[in-house]
């Protein structure tokens, strides 16, 4: 009976031992991307205090007619329906953001708020004006770039496309991305965001899109990580039992 206890007793840890060891790296990760989580401000990281709210849009008209405006883009493209019309501000200027679906797949078409003349999506220029226009502090532009496609991994994942990735230097060293289709200011990303995106993605163990927990690899350490905790419980009892004896 004592070499069985022995035995198990050495097994428990061993067990113990190595599963510590293989999670202890994801234990650190998760505990140190947790106090970054607890002692930041999700706002800040999302860059709200730099964003400069769209100014109200005045309501005197003349309004161009929708009708006639959705007229308009059918005789350019054949619509399915519409997904979406909205009233927006494009640097002084107000516009109809219409989003609809043509031979099943979703397009933008911006018109004019006040003659419904359909224009393109916005230029370079333009986005740089509009990305400033967001902005709360007046900072130097340090380059442009224009994005048709993102990985994965990119800060700008799962975002409208083509899009301007207008980059800021001092004060505020930010990214802003301006949506060329939709005319609109999409997200601001900065240091504090990357960090905490690099964080989640250690946190939620999805290494490919960040943000689904129902993966298997986060599974499976949560169930060692159980193992690993009541193998140590399992151990303080044994040995607690063997003081216990001792006296």
């Amino acid at each position: 009976m004592p070499m069985k206890k022995s035995t198990f007793h050495w097994y428990a840890r061993r067990a113990h031992r190595y599963l510590g060891i293989i999670l202890g790296v994801q234990f650190l990760a998760w505990t140190v991307g947790g106090l970054y989580f607890s002692w930041t401000n999700i706002e800040s990281i999302r860059g709200e205090p730099l964003r400069k709210e769209a100014p109200l849009l005045h309501g005197e008209g003349p309004w161009a007619s929708l009708s006639e405006v959705i007229s308009g883009i059918k005789n350019r493209n054949s619509v399915d329906g519409l997904v979406s019309v909205q009233l927006i501000e494009i640097l002084d200027k107000p516009y109809y953001q219409i989003v609809f679906q043509s031979d099943g797949k979703e397009r933008v078409q911006l018109a004019d708020g006040r003659s419904g003349a359909l224009r393109p999506p916005l230029t370079r220029k333009e986005a740089i004006a509009l990305a400033q226009s967001r902005l709360v502090r007046r900072a130097e532009i340090k380059g442009v770039a224009y994005l048709t496609q993102t990985s994965a991994h990119h800060e700008y994942r799962e975002k409208p496309l083509p899009a301007f990735a207008v980059q800021f230097g001092a004060p505020v060293n930010t990214m802003v991305y301006v949506s060329a289709e939709l005319g609109t200011v999409q997200s601001f990303r900065s240091t504090s965001w990357r960090v905490f995106d690099f964080l989640w993605m250690m946190h939620t163990m999805d290494y490919q899109g960040r943000d689904n927990f129902n993966n298997w690899l986060l599974r499976i350490f949560s169930l060692f990580g159980l193992v690993t905790i009541f193998s140590g419980f399992l151990l303080f009892w044994i040995s607690s039992r063997k003081l216990n004896r001792l006296k």
